[in-house]
């Protein structure tokens, strides 16, 4: 499809040829690692579909078909959605905090009765959003280095404090980190981004010792020696790391996986399905699917590249960081190389609500790209 045949009017909005734009190398890519990781609830069960492989199928299924139909939405759509999405995320924030659902030590679910939604995962797509928004009519000077960069900012921290104070770490950092990779896709100075990572370094010994919970400190601390405490917090990381050294190169084998299989693994099913990988599939299967990993982000920012709105290109590759993250957090975390905060691997983990968010973020993307060559306008009001 030519640039032509979008821009002509009454072409671009013809449902057909926006279904023909749909980068389906892409779909594929998530519809490999979706299989990779049905593939691996099968084997995680004892060589079953159920409780897990079946329904992750199913999800992705689902969440595949609003990926796509989300795609085909304009792109003026998701900018008009972008400030009211961040502040519905904020206010339910807000809403846990005063009347939120506890459950395991931790409050981040609001019951709705019916249900239980947890505001973080809305936030993930909101920061995204709102800051490609507020940057899409900033100019080059308030990017780099302007007192203006105190509005992304605070619209940065005020999540991430009430993510933190749930508690839930890993997706306050997860948040926090996409932030700061939008503003510094923006065009962030690097006087400011070398002034904040000092700053963050020099704060980061008081946050631990005199902010965190105990059990948050006890994992920081674990992490560092795991085999200081090998029958409690530093269970989850020695198991990890077993796993994925007796793989070796090639690994054990389908379903031949001994600490998944002997319940040695935690959380065989989530936070370390890809320790369960490396020990079945071993280096090559672990090196395979990380490729996947890394030609669905490259296809993502391939994308961002090419649109034509500044707002188009920093949602779509602030959608690419907060993946990327994802995939690199949970690796590090599982061959002990990061403290154990609950991320998981994206796809391949068994989970509905990161699913879910992941494949909204990448309906953005697609959507991204079908409206590549469109002009968005360049107003600072509330919806244009």
């Amino acid at each position: 499809m030519t640039a032509s045949a979008l821009t002509r009017p009454g072409e671009r909005d013809r449902l057909s040829v926006k279904f023909s734009e749909i980068d389906w190398r892409f779909a594929g890519l998530l519809f490999a690692i979706a299989g990779a990781g049905s593939m691996m609830l099968y084997s995680v069960a004892g060589g079953s579909w159920e409780p897990w492989a079946a329904n992750h199928l199913i999800r992705f299924s689902l969440c595949f078909a609003l990926m796509i139909a989300l795609g085909l939405v304009d792109l003026r759509v998701w900018m008009a959605s972008a400030y009211p999405v961040y502040a519905i995320g904020l206010v339910l924030l807000i809403c846990v905090e005063l009347f939120g659902y506890t459950a395991m030590g931790a409050t981040r679910w609001l019951n709705l009765g019916f249900t239980r939604i947890q505001p973080s995962e809305i936030m993930k797509i909101g920061i995204v959003l709102a800051l490609a928004r507020f940057y899409h009519g900033a100019s080059a000077k308030d990017a780099s280095f302007s007192f203006k960069l105190l509005i992304p900012a605070a619209m940065i921290g005020a999540p991430v404090l009430l993510v933190a104070h749930q508690p839930d770490l890993g997706t306050a950092m997860l948040i926090a980190l996409t932030g700061a990779a939008v503003m510094f896709m923006a065009g962030l100075s690097w006087k400011i981004i070398f002034t904040g990572v000092a700053g963050l370094a020099a704060a980061v010994p008081p946050f631990v010792m005199f902010v965190m919970h105990d059990y948050q400190r006890k994992r920081i601390l674990t992490f560092l020696d795991p085999e200081s405490d090998p029958s409690g917090s530093g269970y989850h990381i020695m198991q990890s790391t077993i796993s994925i050294g007796s793989g070796g190169p090639l690994g054990k084998g389908y379903i031949l996986g001994s600490q998944s299989q002997l319940e040695f693994l935690p959380e065989k099913q989530t936070d370390f399905i890809f320790a369960a990988l490396a020990e079945e599939f071993g280096f090559v299967g672990c090196f395979s699917l990380l490729l996947l990993y890394a030609a669905v982000i490259l296809i993502a920012l391939r994308i961002a590249s090419l649109s034509h709105s500044h707002f188009g290109r920093l949602s779509a590759a602030g959608v690419t960081a907060t993946f990327a993250l994802y995939v690199l957090i949970n690796g590090a975390m599982v061959m002990g190389m990061a403290p154990v905060v609950g991320v998981p691997m994206p796809l391949l983990s068994y989970g509905g609500t990161v699913m879910l968010t992941v494949m909204i973020g990448f309906g953005l993307v697609m959507s991204t790209r079908v409206h590549r060559y469109l002009e968005l306008p360049s107003g600072r009001g509330f919806f244009f």
